[in-house]
């Protein structure tokens, strides 16, 4: 080959086609203004990659969305690649992203809860009647799933102002009130908790105390994990102590699963019980930082953990820093801990392929307790008042306490705390009973992921493995009752609607057999034997309990409830 054809191909890779080399480099371009209004929220000091959702918090609550402009300055801000920004942004759905040439969302959005419960109190007639009444180019209504609020159904968010039994004149008092902020209720200072004995235990077990001696009260006390998959506490600290060091804590916040309200119920009446719990979980393992991990749809809940974590840190109780706060952005699949770990370190929630387990190689690869808010709350008091505050109670052949988050038919919804043995007739009995004009028809025992048992299966107690006979489980305890005036083939397809919504997208049984089922189930007679054919390589193939528990609603329903179908 001859240098003049040499000299051609090389002009051809190097020169455009006017000889002229580019002044540019690809891509979108950096604006100065963008990039010092983006360092203006982000502040001084070092700027992380982990911190990374944060980040597009401070910006999309500043302007109301997420531009291009201002993703490219943080991209460059953050010395990492404008699409890994961009997968994040797009990933969340509390998050509007918006390239050039898009409209941004107005100013105003109103969310509509569309879970089980709120669909059964009216949801969809309220979503309907907002659009209607709303100019779209001024107030944007969207339907979202479960807020935690399922015991005052129908539930809205306007901004971060939540409005419980929601009616269109409740908005428009809202509205002309102009007041978008979250409520803050009254809950238990760092003040009032120390003057009741408050974090008097953690002194103690940090001057002198036996990290082994404690793990064996928390395991003779049975307390197991109530995030759902109900591993026995105590023996995670032992898992991660085995590993060597750094390690780290991470608080699951993230109660996604519809139906379930108990975690702000008590964070939002007592935090510091489970502040110290989690300083005494962070003890035992020796953890060198404690990430708490709080959904974006509890406001109140983060205005009160910001200003009781800066209180604790003002007493000396914990040093500056020690506890982060990350905040969630809207994705069901990030209460799976792997999920929560991988947003938590700033990237998309998607579930790890496990093992290695998060005890061995959790946050930033480092061994990692995992913790549910109600676990640190029991923690705090078996270690004040014994092991005996739980072993002590039985009924029906369980031992300890439930917090069952209750909403449906029932006359009084809300967090009742039973024995673990109750059945849905005690936990009826507990509200009140039944609401007027409704007879008991059906139950979801545990959440969507759990499907929904017949009236006549009212004897089961609710407590971990008493349900798996009847191919179901308690989870979070989150149960919705539905009477005679429900459909539970309509109540199936909600369940499976927001699995499909929020399924991750990360393995194909999971993302499509989802969206297939949605729409067998929406037939006028479902095809049952190829539902069952779908149920079965999602249960089997899925990567998380996402895909492998959302056939529970399909085949329970066929199973207990043919004649709807």
């Amino acid at each position: 080959m001859n240098a003049d054809v040499d000299a051609k191909r090389t002009d051809g890779i190097w020169k455009s086609g006017g000889g002229r080399g580019r002044r540019t480099p690809k891509g979108r371009q950096l604006e100065d203004q963008a990039w010092a209004e983006v360092k203006a929220l982000l502040g001084d000091g070092p700027h992380r990659r982990d911190l990374l959702i944060e980040y597009l918090h401070l910006i999309q609550d500043a302007y109301g969305h997420l531009s291009a402009r201002h993703l490219r300055a943080l991209a460059e801000e953050l010395r990492t690649g404008m699409a890994e920004i961009w997968e994040v942004a797009t990933f969340y759905a509390h998050f509007d992203p918006v390239k050039e040439n898009e409209t941004p969302p107005p100013d105003l959005t109103i969310r509509v809860c569309d879970s089980l419960s709120c669909e059964m109190a009216g949801s969809e007639a309220l979503l309907a009647a907002l659009k209607a009444g709303h100019d779209p180019n001024k107030v944007r209504v969207l339907r979202a799933p479960c807020m935690g609020r399922c015991d005052t159904a129908p539930v809205l968010e306007i901004g971060h102002r939540h409005v419980d039994h929601a009616t269109p004149d409740k908005v428009d008092t809202v509205l002309a009130k102009g007041h978008f902020h979250a409520e803050i209720p009254d809950y238990e200072d760092l003040a009032a908790y120390q003057a009741a004995g408050g974090y008097a235990k953690l002194a103690e077990l940090r001057a002198s105390g036996n990290w082994e001696e404690v793990q064996e009260m928390v395991l003779s006390s049975g307390l197991r994990g109530l995030g759902g998959a109900g591993f026995p506490s105590g023996r995670k600290w032992g898992f991660v102590r085995a590993n060597p060091g750094p390690r780290y804590l991470a608080v699951n916040g993230d109660e996604g699963e519809p139906g379930t309200f108990k975690d702000r119920h008590y964070l939002e009446r007592t935090p510091h019980l489970k502040l110290e719990g989690m300083l005494i979980a962070a003890w035992a393992v020796e953890a060198e930082r404690c990430f708490i991990y709080m959904r974006d749809e509890y406001p109140a809940v983060l205005h009160i953990l910001r200003t009781e974590i800066k209180a604790l840190e003002t007493a000396g109780i914990v040093a500056s820093g020690y506890i982060e706060l990350r905040r969630g952005a809207g994705a069901y699949i990030c209460g799976e801990e792997s999920a929560m770990i991988e947003s938590i370190e700033g990237k998309r929630g998607i579930p790890r392929l496990r093992p290695p387990y998060v005890a061995a190689v959790g946050i930033f690869g480092r061994p990692t307790l995992v913790h549910n808010v109600e676990t640190l709350h029991w923690i705090t008091r078996i270690c004040r008042e014994g092991p005996h505050i739980l072993s002590s109670i039985e009924k029906n052949g369980r031992k300890g306490l439930r917090s069952y988050s209750v909403s449906g038919r029932v006359a009084h919804p809300g967090v009742h705390l039973l024995p673990a043995g109750s059945t849905i007739m005690d936990v009826i009995e507990s509200c009140g009973g039944m609401a007027p004009g409704h007879e008991f028809k059906a139950y979801q025992p545990g959440g969507p992921s759990s499907g929904l048992l017949p009236a006549s299966l009212n004897d089961v107690p609710l407590d971990f493995d008493t349900l798996q006979a009847h191919d179901t489980f308690i989870g979070s305890a989150a149960v919705v009752v539905l009477s005679d005036k429900d459909s539970v083939r309509q109540a199936a397809l909600n369940m499976l609607r927001f699995f499909e919504s929020e399924s991750c997208g990360q393995c194909t049984p999971c993302r499509v057999g989802c969206e297939k089922a949605v729409k067998l189930m929406q037939a006028p007679k479902w095809d049952t034997g190829l539902l069952d054919e779908l149920c079965g390589v999602m249960a089997d193939a899925s990567i998380c309990g996402l895909g492998q528990a959302a056939p529970n609603p399909i085949r329970l329903t066929m199973k207990h409830f043919p004649e709807e179908i």
